[in-house]
């Protein structure tokens, strides 16, 4: 064993690198996680081929009519971009000759696109919240296990295996933070450029994280305003962030506006009145103001009590954070108290966004999609505040914030046990309101007991698509899949849960190897 690697072994931030590596490499299933994401990886194709975004045969499900008359993805290019070099990869690997017998499916592509896009957001996740963690003078040991917290213990873990943008859009934001604050500190304007870049890149994703650049910019205020810097200061400060903050966040506004021109010849609208105008045309019974039709109060109760989609119960850290700032308020430094305030906003900015969205709970997800980046960023601060003031809060609030920490644990692992499609499919027949978590819970006992039938939980809705059926109908990792839909020889499969198994074993020590590696 060579000195550099005895280093290694012994550096907490590599270890918790290589943990977040190995965890998403262990859930993935091969596939993208949803319709969203293969229709996002289409027009990753169709930047470097003659292919087009939408298929004609997707139309009215899919696609709207732009430019033309031609069919384009309503899909900002974020994430697509991302997945360029992976999918130059896949599409590369996926001709070779050793594959010219495999029925795609899962995909060659998308296993690729998979497995090394969610592994280097996780990672370099990990590394961005470990720096932002420290930034706010959290210790190694309360920064490290904060970090492994947010991998495991909230909803960035489902969506490390079911890829949507929520863990991109996430990485990006938690950029955003971390090197504006290092510019506020050092006065570094390179920080500050890369800062926001970060969030900039955010809005070619989703128009709608320019939340999350404004929040950004709050973050900096309540810094600035709770360490007593008013009047001159703010000024001081102000100017230097704005010269240079704006032409960055124009200069991808404009990308995303010429985007938009070339697909629907408009620099000014969203594909929301696009999409509205031609959901009219096939359902003239659609009301007047959608996709805006769902009542104020029904959104925004329904994001956080819903039991189908209620925050709170999908990431019971949240709850955690809020109890634990609300205790601590008064001991706490002025940049927690301003990170802890402003992802607070920002969340209560997104419930009170889609509220009135017609589709406001985000459809085929794991809880409620469109708000759990913001649900994750305030979740952060949970575990590290719970380790710093141990000592400071009562006995019931430790082993209450304990009995959060292993709830929450088990609901993420719960989600990546099927398809995320099942209890959706389950609830056309159980009906509404559900208790989706109890009803994971159910199907993984049931499933592991060969009792779906006898429990009543296969429904005939599971049965409407064949492809679906089989897919939520086996754990949701490779290898299963791989046995399950038995397009490849059974060598294949036996290698799969090898590596599986061996990638588990690793991360199991890695973790291990972490634990000892950290100062008490």
């Amino acid at each position: 064993m060579t000195s550099p690697f005895r280093r290694w072994l012994r550096d907490p931030l590599f270890l918790l690198c290589l943990a977040a590596g190995l965890l998403a490499f262990v859930v993935q299933s091969g596939e993208l996680g949803t319709s969203d994401t293969t229709h996002r990886l289409q027009t990753t194709h169709w930047l470097w081929t003659s292919e087009p975004q939408v298929f004609p045969n997707e139309y009215p499900e899919f696609g709207l009519h732009g430019r033309g008359g031609r069919l384009y993805s309503w899909y900002g290019i974020g994430q697509s971009l991302l997945m360029l070099p992976a999918d130059l990869v896949g599409s590369w690997i996926a001709h070779w000759n050793v594959f010219s017998e495999y029925g795609d499916d899962p995909a060659v592509r998308s296993i690729v696109v998979s497995y090394s896009t969610s592994i280097l957001v996780n990672v370099l996740t990990a590394l961005v919240a470990f720096r932002l963690l420290r930034q706010l003078r959290f210790s190694v040991r309360e920064t490290v296990l904060g970090v492994l917290a947010l991998m495991f213990s909230t909803t960035h873990l489902h969506y490390t295996q079911n890829m949507m943008e929520n863990n991109y859009i996430m990485l990006l934001t938690l950029a955003g933070f971390c090197f504006q604050y290092e510019w506020l500190r050092t006065g570094s304007k390179r920080a500050l450029w890369v800062g926001c870049a970060a969030l900039g890149m955010n809005l070619l994703t989703r128009l709608t994280t320019g939340l999350d650049l404004v929040a950004a910019g709050v973050f900096l205020l309540l810094v600035l305003w709770l360490e007593q810097g008013r009047g001159r200061e703010l000024w001081r400060r102000f100017v230097p962030y704005c010269k240079v903050a704006a032409p960055v966040y124009a200069v991808f506004l404009l990308v995303d506006r010429f985007y938009q021109f070339y697909r629907f010849g408009s620099f000014t609208n969203t594909y929301l009145s696009t999409f509205a105008k031609e959901q009219r045309l096939v359902d003239p019974t659609l009301p007047a103001n959608f996709p805006w039709s769902t009542p104020f109060h029904q959104g925004f109760l329904g994001a956080l009590f819903k039991p189908e989609k209620s925050i709170f119960l999908f990431d019971p850290l949240l709850v955690l954070a809020i109890l634990l700032l609300i205790v601590l308020w008064r001991r706490l430094s002025p940049e927690v108290r301003a990170y802890g305030v402003t992802s607070l906003l920002l969340l209560l900015g997104y419930v009170s966004f889609y509220a009135r969205y017609t589709f406001w709970a985000g459809d085929f997800a794991w809880g409620d999609r469109y708000v759990s980046t913001s649900v994750e960023l305030a979740a952060l601060l949970a575990v590290p505040l719970l380790l710093r003031y141990r000592g400071d809060v009562s006995a019931w609030i430790w082993r209450a914030g304990i009995v959060l920490v292993a709830a929450s644990l088990f609901i993420q692992l719960a989600s990546l046990a099927f398809w995320l499609p099942l209890e959706i499919y389950q609830m056309e027949t159980l009906g509404h309101p559900t208790f989706v978590i109890a009803l994971r819970s159910k199907n993984i006992v049931a499933f592991a007991l060969g009792k779906m039938d006898a429990w009543g939980l296969n429904t005939e809705a599971m049965h409407w698509d064949p492809w679906d059926y089989v897919h939520i109908t086996t754990w949701n990792f490779l290898p299963f899949l791989l046995r399950r839909v038995g397009a490849v020889p059974g060598w294949v499969v036996n290698t799969a849960f090898a590596v599986w198994i061996a990638a588990v074993v690793a991360l199991a020590w890695v973790l291990r190897q972490l634990r000892n590696a950290l100062p008490e």
